[in-house]
């Protein structure tokens, strides 16, 4: 059985120009991008909690989102957006930050525990299941990286200069993967995703 394409990719982060450039912004960053490379716009949605985009791929419409209700409350909105377009879980894809992975890494998950990120923690929440796709996007951990600093402000702390390419790296590799994933086709999509990588080693 073919796996059902994505219609919702939801990005995180917090809204508010004090946010804008940290860390824990970075599935904004794709999600901006992603509205771009489907020649689309965001606008504040009040009634789902955010700014939502619409776009159509091979027909079907495609949205995108970036919650207006800070990290912690991003189900709200995502609930939201998935129960008025009847919107499965496992069509659902969020772009986020991963301190489990080093900057420029980025990888393709399906399921699985939240890890302590509050966002996907309260998304599972209010899809009732943990059954949906993740965009991790690496931006390293401070501990794996020899800082003292806690980590709650190092996700809303700038990536460092040096960190900023990889990072731009990490984008332009999910990029490159946008249409099999509203293909459905999620093979192809990590496959391409490990080719890139090997090719930055």
């Amino acid at each position: 059985m073919a796996s059902l394409p994505i219609r919702l990719i939801v990005g995180l982060g917090n809204p508010g120009q004090q946010y804008e450039a940290t860390r824990h912004n970075a599935g904004f960053w794709l999600a901006d991008h992603y509205a771009d490379d489907l020649k689309t716009q965001f606008t504040l949605e009040t009634g789902f909690f955010g700014q939502l985009a619409r776009a159509r791929h091979d027909g079907e419409a495609v949205y995108l989102l970036k919650p207006a209700t800070y990290m912690n409350r991003s189900g709200q909105s995502v609930g939201a957006v998935a129960r008025f377009f009847k919107i499965e879980p496992a069509q659902v894809l969020v772009l986020h930050d991963e301190l489990d992975l080093q900057p420029g890494d980025v990888k393709l998950k399906k399921g699985g525990g939240h890890a302590g990120h509050n966002g996907l923690r309260d998304i599972q929440s209010a899809l009732g299941t943990a059954d949906y796709w993740r965009m991790r996007l690496g931006i390293g951990h401070p501990r794996s990286r020899g800082m003292a600093q806690g980590v709650a402000d190092y996700v809303l702390s700038m990536p460092a200069k040096d960190d900023m390419p990889l990072i731009d790296n990490e984008i332009n590799s999910a990029r490159q993967v946008l249409g099999p994933l509203l293909d459905g086709d999620f093979a192809a999509a990590s496959r391409r995703l490990a080719a890139a990588r090997e090719a930055r080693t």
